[in-house]
């Protein structure tokens, strides 16, 4: 048992001190005073997120970017509330706003992913040939666009995944989550870093519209509810001659909320586990099977101590070395997105992690979840 334990810390090690040099490699891109030429096509799917839409559509408002280089996708996924009215509203009472090209589309369900459908219906109906994605709950920054499009005119990409962030952190719960997301932001940038990207986040997701239609969108992965980031970046991937890259620039962090009481965190991240099962990418897979066992061991730790097959002080190393090798790709990553205040939650948060992590792989192996009042099925 004690040789298992060691194998499983070993790789476990390697994989996250591989993000923690990889996370180095990536150079942060420096802000360029350019012309600016791509036009965006920026995409909103929702349902109904009447209380979270002001805050992005302010952000909106504030976008430093050429009104007449980009648009405004909204996509209502049969919301009941008064979400259209929200976004018609604030672009007639607020000055500025209601210069911007802005267009609410009506959400055509054909599988069992709406959020999907929803982005495609957005690539269908876009005038531009750079698509961006965001949620409704987010927050943009500023020079969003400004930096993109100088980072798309210096590095001549295809495709760009960008940071995103937790904001309104006033309790351990949400600390907690934000401290999750940091370790898959980290994860994110240090895969790039080594040159096995795996993972990106839809909330703050740039693809040429003829890329998207080249993988033929999410065909062959739209049976799954979520992962409308993750498939298309492995689809991406897979394309000779066409650049991912990673946006590395405080000036592109989208905030998003965390969830506010327990069980809708676990909805959430059900959802997210669902998808698990679809990754074709093979490190992709080993990642999520490398941090289920180190956290299944810890979780079984104690009761292998009870029945005598580690000594305590095997069981203490162990979960020290946990905590120090995530440590340091959180620190950077913290660094980076400015958050360092969140570390003082951490040493409760990383005792908490590993029961919460592994009830939801199992919880999501054997229940069904919901999601923004819809039942989905694994």
């Amino acid at each position: 048992m004690l040789f298992i334990i060691l194998g499983i810390t070993i790789l476990y090690v390697s994989l996250i001190g591989s993000f923690v040099f990889g996370f180095d490699k990536v150079t942060p891109f420096q802000m360029t005073d350019v012309e600016p030429k791509r036009k965006f096509s920026v995409v909103v799917p929702f349902r109904n997120e009447s209380k979270n839409l002001p805050a992005l559509l302010n952000s909106f408002e504030n976008l430093n970017y050429r009104k007449e280089h980009f648009e405004l996708l909204f996509i209502n996924d049969a919301s009941n509330d008064d979400s259209e009215t929200v976004i018609t509203s604030f672009f007639k009472k607020h000055k500025r706003a209601s210069q911007f090209n802005f267009r609410i589309l009506q959400n055509v369900r054909q599988s069992n992913s709406p959020k999907k459908d929803a982005i495609t219906l957005a690539v269908d109906s876009s005038k531009f040939d750079w698509i961006v994605t965001t949620d409704a709950d987010c927050h943009v920054p500023k020079f969003w666009l400004d930096v993109l499009d100088a980072f798309i005119q210096h590095r001549d990409c295809d495709a760009v995944v960008m940071p995103v962030g937790y904001n309104e952190l006033t309790t351990f719960l949400k600390r907690f989550q934000a401290l999750d997301i940091l370790s898959l932001q980290g994860s994110t940038i240090g895969a790039f870093g080594i040159g096995n990207p795996f993972m990106c986040n839809g909330a703050n997701f740039a693809y040429k519209k003829a890329l998207f239609k080249k993988v033929n969108g999410f065909e062959n992965n739209n049976h799954v509810a979520s992962g409308d980031d993750i498939f298309l970046l492995e689809k991406f991937l897979k394309l000779k001659n066409h650049k991912v890259d990673y946006l590395k620039n405080e000036k592109v962090l989208v905030l998003t909320k965390p969830q506010a009481t327990i069980k809708l965190l676990v909805a959430q991240r059900k959802r997210w586990a669902a998808k698990t099962g679809g990754y074709g990418n093979l490190f992709g897979k080993l990642i999520a099977i490398t941090v289920f066992m180190m956290n299944g061991a810890l979780v079984c730790s104690p009761l292998l101590l009870f029945a005598g097959f580690i000594t305590l002080k095997t069981l203490l190393y162990f979960w020290l070395i946990k905590v120090a090798i995530d440590f340091l790709l959180l620190f950077k990553t913290s660094r980076f997105i400015e958050q360092e205040a969140l570390l003082l939650s951490y040493l409760w948060s990383s005792l908490f992690y590993p029961f919460f992590a592994v009830y939801i792989v199992v919880a999501s192996l054997f229940s069904n979840y919901k999601w923004k009042g819809r039942s989905y099925k694994r």
